[in-house]
């Protein structure tokens, strides 16, 4: 397995990046926190791009370059805070229907002309096992749903949400996917507090779906493995996304303590400040490599059942990461922190966010003990 990026990666990571700084300045960010922008025309420069399609198959229209070049892409939105549906729609909505065969609408993401996302989460869900949503059958394999998802990334805006359910109330044979259109659901958008990542509450009781539209049947026997490998896929994404914005923070930090000064001298240079930004630059390295070393897993198509695992432990060291980064950038800031002029709040809660989303660090180290058949 290699662990590092070779010079196709490096160049779309250095193109990403450069692009990224003309078209998704802070100034960009700011009008979608206060409403009075929106990031419309980043996502359509992304499209022209072919971002969207990088990574699908080129039997699905895409340019079939993988995980690891999406991951390049995800990490670098994530430094800038970027308000695209990129990552609910590449990294969540994507993969499951490449592993449903629903070629249709992949093909109509990699054109860019289709958003989507993945609901799993549900108000009292902590694992897919928990999961109460159901798709009842009702004749001519139409399925007529029940329940509610939480927490879905772009829930309120996405054209297609990929919905995790069971076949019904007595229904324990296992999990299955079905794919509703925008226009067929209630959302309710969240309060959250980072409006680039916009969150929804899906309503789908009574809702009615097609046969065409049960991508996975519940109860089939490789359901619940599929939905598995996909939501380390979306884990994996989120976790490096997450790491990323750690290391803008850290970034942003050591670069404030050159300049602030304070008894003559920069702050940086007292001993105690250069321990908090060690201590923060081996919490992002540590977080980082474990987050490279599960893309890789999703990338050469782990089917061991070792990926679930690696996105497991990816993203609990995304989580510690993030508690330290926020913690001491927003500290070592000093007071121009805590102001609403400065652009490291947007850093800040986008490291909360992406922390949060897909699991936090608790529960995803009691799922690694589970899966090493250990009491958790």
């Amino acid at each position: 397995m290699d662990l590092e990026l070779d010079a196709d990666q490096l160049e779309l990571r250095d193109h990403a990046r450069a692009f990224l700084a003309d078209a998704c300045p802070p100034s960009l960010v700011r009008g979608v926190y206060e409403g009075t922008g929106t990031a419309d025309g980043l996502w359509k420069s992304m499209v022209d791009l072919g971002w969207p399609a990088l990574g699908i198959d080129v039997a699905d229209d895409g340019l079939g370059q993988g995980f690891i070049a999406e991951a390049v892409l995800v990490g670098e939105l994530g430094r800038v805070v970027a308000p695209t549906p990129y990552l609910a729609t590449v990294t969540q909505l994507a993969p499951m229907l490449a592993e449903a065969g629903a070629h249709d609408v992949l093909a109509r993401i990699a054109a860019g002309t289709c958003t989507g996302t993945l609901a799993v989460h549900e108000t009292t869900a902590k694992a897919s096992r928990h999961i109460t949503a159901q798709a009842i059958p009702i004749g001519g394999g139409r399925r007529v749903l029940d329940g509610t998802k939480t927490h879905v990334l772009d829930g309120a805006t996405a054209d297609e949400v990929a919905v995790v359910v069971r076949g019904g109330p007595d229904d324990e044979r296992g999990l299955g996917i079905v794919l509703v259109p925008r226009e067929a659901f209630d959302a309710e958008p969240l309060i959250v507090i980072d409006p680039t990542m916009p969150l929804a509450t899906l309503h789908l009781d009574g809702i009615e779906v097609d046969a065409d539209r049960v991508l996975i049947e519940p109860g089939s026997p490789e359901a619940g493995w599929r939905i598995g490998l996909v939501q380390a896929h979306a884990t994996v994404a989120m976790a490096i996304s997450c790491v990323a914005t750690c290391r803008a923070i850290l970034e942003a930090t050591v670069e404030y303590a050159k300049q602030r000064h304070q008894f003559g001298r920069p702050i940086g240079s007292f001993q105690a400040i250069k321990h908090r930004l060690a201590d923060l630059y081996l919490a992002v390295e540590r977080a980082d490599a474990l987050a490279w070393y599960a893309a890789c897993t999703i990338a050469e198509q782990d089917r061991s059942g070792h990926a679930p695992m690696a996105a497991h432990m990816a993203k609990a060291a995304a989580g510690d990461c993030q508690r330290l980064a926020t913690r001491d950038g927003l500290q070592l800031h000093g007071g121009i922190g805590f102001t609403w002029e400065n652009d490291l709040h947007f850093l800040l809660k986008r490291a909360v966010t992406t922390a949060f989303l897909f699991g936090d660090a608790a529960s995803h180290r009691v799922q690694l003990a589970q899966c090493r058949g250990l009491e958790a």
